[in-house]
């Protein structure tokens, strides 16, 4: 009776559940795969687009900030040129004037050359009290060297970038021998000897302006300025430095925006003209020379 339509019923229902034609046909599928691959393609691009978008502020960012600590540490030793202890006793010496730069011919010759000297003391506690202090000069030189780092956009593997490395050199002076003291040698463990500080740099350029704001000597290659006459002179010096990517940043060969390259118009011949894929920024300050013409 009763029980036996309800076992019935539920049969049917259950082979109704199990239909085959209750599962996906072949072209949904299809149309499954088919959206599925075009969500895929999208959320690709998009990352592609976002991680791209990423590197490039990333790569810019970094050129930035490695360029702007390098002039930032030029800019406060600059301030320290010519700096003296009240009774510092070392003779004076053309060796000792506060700022040396030598002109380089710029983008694929030779970047400026900066001498920077300053005073200072050293301690000595186990000499008797009044003469334990004594006083000496440092000298800070920043200089550019060819850059070893290969070029990867070139076949070959051998052929290194367009651009110098930044070196930097500290030294004593002896006040025995009259001279600069060898680094290795010294026995002072701040001095060193052409430490590289930057990279993929394609000028550095230093430009000193007397207090009426006039450039002081000349500006071109090979130049010793200020003269020994005029070493006490420097007022001010202009910094430049044209820094690029170390891969390329842009889709198409782009040139330097002549906005960018004014610095540069400062000295003859330092125009940057190369038309690449490389980002390249250029950072300029003034430093104070404070302390040069005080002794």
């Amino acid at each position: 009776g009763d029980w036996s339509s309800d076992v019935c019923s539920s049969d049917l229902l259950m082979k109704k559940k199990l239909s085959p034609d209750a599962g996906l046909t072949l072209i949904e599928i299809l149309i499954a795969v088919v959206i599925s691959s075009l969500m895929m393609a999208a959320m690709f691009t998009s990352y592609t687009i976002v991680n791209n978008t990423y590197q490039q502020v990333t790569d810019r960012a970094k050129i930035s900030q490695a360029g702007r600590d390098l002039v930032g540490q030029i800019l406060r030793e600059v301030r320290m040129a010519g700096y003296k202890y009240v009774n510092d006793d070392i003779a004076a010496s053309t060796s000792h004037n506060p700022i040396k730069i030598t002109k380089g011919t710029g983008f694929k010759g030779t970047c400026d050359k900066l001498e920077i000297v300053y005073g200072g003391i050293i301690y000595d506690g186990t000499k008797p009290a009044g003469s334990r202090y004594s006083y000496t000069r440092y000298k800070i030189t920043y200089e550019c060297k060819a850059s070893t780092i290969i070029d990867e956009t070139i076949a070959g593997g051998t052929t290194p970038i367009d651009g110098f490395s930044v070196i930097k050199s500290k030294h004593v002076w002896d006040t025995v021998a009259n001279g600069w003291k060898n680094p290795a040698t010294d026995g002072d463990d701040t001095t060193y000897f052409e430490e590289k500080i930057l990279d993929y740099v394609q000028d550095l350029v230093f430009v000193p302006f007397d207090e009426d704001g006039q450039i002081i000597g000349n500006t071109s290659s090979g130049t010793v300025t200020p003269s020994n006459a005029k070493a006490y002179d420097v007022k001010t010096v202009d910094i430049g430095l044209v820094i690029r990517s170390s891969k390329p940043f842009y889709r198409a060969d782009r040139k330097l925006d002549n906005t960018v390259r004014k610095i540069m118009s400062i000295t003859s011949g330092r125009d940057i003209q190369e038309q690449d894929k490389y980002l390249r920024e250029t950072i300029s300050v003034t430093a104070n020379a404070r302390n040069i013409g005080l002794n």
